[in-house]
């Protein structure tokens, strides 16, 4: 008879040092996030010098590489979308006697959107500045939107931004799993980032003092009027680049 397998020793950190050698092919340059899922790492290429990000999997949330393959396979279906980080590949290491798995993604320059909101004077953006936060998020959704997949678990801790401009650059991490995609799915990640170009602006402290344009999109935030207003990314684009502005 065999024997049953083994449930995994339970990991609820790795904290790698800085210059640690993982699986001889990559250094630890320091930790750029921690989640449910596991931890993320810069790192660096033995071989080229070339800057990466890995995400180490804790073995209790990875059994059996379900949820790596599930992200694996996520990415590569998405791979021409801009807004999502490009996965490179993959790789292990042993730690603490069993085997941990490890995606290789590229490294992108910037923040955490949570970080950057609370460098901002007040902790928040100004109208104009929101708009070209909501009209990036909007349009590098609409892909993903468009080709029947949604991200799921959109907020500032999961988004990285940059400033260009008088816009943004941003890259959306950490995509939810274990649901099939619905056309609920893609409506929530509407509400989503109405509820995060809401709080961008100061939330309820400064709502009752945006232009009515503004109040319109945001609709009080209730989720049945931005979903019968908003059903994809792509309809939200489109709204923000026709819009006609009273009082700005």
């Amino acid at each position: 008879m065999s024997n049953p397998p083994r449930e995994p020793i339970r990991i609820d950190a790795f904290n790698f040092p800085r210059g640690r050698r993982l699986a001889n092919k990559y250094e630890v340059i320091g930790l750029l996030g921690r989640g449910y899922e596991g931890e993320v790492y810069k790192v660096r290429e033995l071989a080229t010098g070339i800057e990466r990000a890995a995400k180490f999997f804790y073995p209790q949330r990875n059994p059996r590489d379900r949820t790596f393959n599930y992200y694996a396979n996520k990415l590569n279906k998405l791979r021409r979308c801009p807004i999502l980080i490009s996965y490179l590949t993959h790789d292990e290491i042993r730690y603490r006697r069993q085997p941990i798995r490890f995606m290789v993604s590229e490294y992108v320059e910037g923040e955490l959107l949570s970080a950057f909101l609370k460098r901002q004077p007040g902790g928040r953006l100004t109208v104009f500045e929101g708009v070209h936060l909501l009209h990036t998020l909007a349009q590098g959704l609409e892909m993903i939107h468009a080709m029947r997949e949604y991200h799921g678990d959109l907020h500032s801790d999961n988004i990285i931004i940059k400033r260009r401009g008088i816009g943004f650059q941003m890259k959306l991490i950490d995509m939810y799993r274990w649901r099939v995609s619905t056309g609920e799915n893609i409506r929530e990640d509407v509400v989503d980032i109405v509820r995060l170009f809401y709080e961008s602006l100061g939330g309820a402290a400064t709502y009752a003092t945006h232009p009515p344009e503004i109040r319109k999109i945001c609709s009080g935030l209730k989720r049945t009027l931005i979903k019968k207003k908003f059903r994809t990314a792509g309809q939200l684009r489109l709204y923000l680049e026709t819009m006609e502005w009273v009082s700005l």
